[in-house]
């Protein structure tokens, strides 16, 4: 059933009379007649009868007008939900990020998001970049902040990159080390150091990922939080590969030193979203927040 006849059928019933519906509705009167003939017609019954002055409700116009009345009223809340979801009145966004977006990057574009959208509930989760994939193919993320490595590059075909950065990654060494005072090193003036990783397991760690293939360090401690590898180089048990989004603030103890440009590993931030879905107006909106909330001193 047209909800469109439904609606002039209405206006009909709450005045009494077709001129008057078509003055309200700004059709012409011939308009209404046809649109209420095609509701009769549809329906098997007559729904008003033609009176010298106006009309009334049949029997079957009265057990039809209220169905009509709760059909409208659903229908204009349903339009409602979608234009505020469109207008971010209301609505979630749920963000997963890996560790070190969760240290500036992501809080800062959220909180800018807040202010924009208070009506929006948001939700952060932290994660691997595996897992944040996962949460974001099963549906449990509307987007994902995750790196991308040359040793694992994201499947495109499931998965749409919004590319946020290229990422400076910094050497950190005790202020004790011979060059603490170097503003850029080669890797292989770090050969013979000890590098803090993240995990015992080489290829897991964000060091062997990232390092250009032939650069094989001895990794002697693993510690898995940067306030701890940060704690052990300032200690001079050794040097870390720090990325710049982690590096908020940093012992006095440490200096860090940014790779020689031939040497620098790359590792690209995306905003990562679900190939086969389109985005929320949540997400879309979220988007260049992210971008903008990337710190010159973070990029290559």
């Amino acid at each position: 059933m047209d909800t469109a006849l439904l609606e002039v059928f209405r206006t009909v019933a709450h005045l009494g009379s077709i001129t008057a519906a078509a003055q309200r509705l700004r059709f012409t009167q011939s308009a209404v007649s046809r649109q209420i003939a095609a509701l009769e017609s549809d329906l098997g019954a007559p729904v008003f009868d033609r009176l010298p002055r106006g009309v009334a409700l049949t029997e079957e116009g009265r057990a039809l007008l209220p169905h009509a009345e709760a059909i409208l009223a659903r229908l204009k809340t349903a339009r409602r939900a979608v234009d505020d979801l469109h207008t971010l009145s209301t609505g979630r966004l749920r963000v997963g990020a890996f560790p070190t977006a969760v240290a500036a990057l992501v809080p800062r574009a959220l909180a800018a998001f807040r202010t924009a959208y208070p009506e929006v509930t948001v939700s952060l989760v932290e994660g691997l970049t595996p897992t944040l994939l996962t949460r974001l193919t099963t549906g449990d993320a509307d987007v994902a902040v995750v790196s991308e490595s040359p040793a694992g590059p994201i499947d495109p075909a499931r998965f749409t990159l919004h590319h946020i950065l290229d990422e400076r990654l910094l050497v950190a060494v005790p202020r004790t080390h011979p060059l603490a005072r170097r503003r850029t090193v080669h890797l292989a003036e770090l050969e013979s150091d000890s590098f803090i990783a993240g995990s015992a397991d080489a290829e897991e760690t964000l060091l062997r990922a990232s390092l250009p293939t032939g650069f094989r360090p001895s990794t002697d401690i693993v510690a898995a939080e940067w306030t701890a590898k940060l704690g052990c180089v300032a200690a001079g048990l050794g040097v870390a590969l720090v990325p710049a989004l982690a590096m908020r603030t940093k012992p006095a103890d440490v200096s860090l030193l940014r790779l020689h440009h031939d040497d620098e590993p790359t590792r690209r931030i995306y905003a990562a979203t679900p190939a086969a879905r389109t985005p929320s107006p949540a997400v879309r909106s979220l988007l260049p927040l992210l971008t903008g909330a990337v710190d010159p001193l973070w990029t290559r």
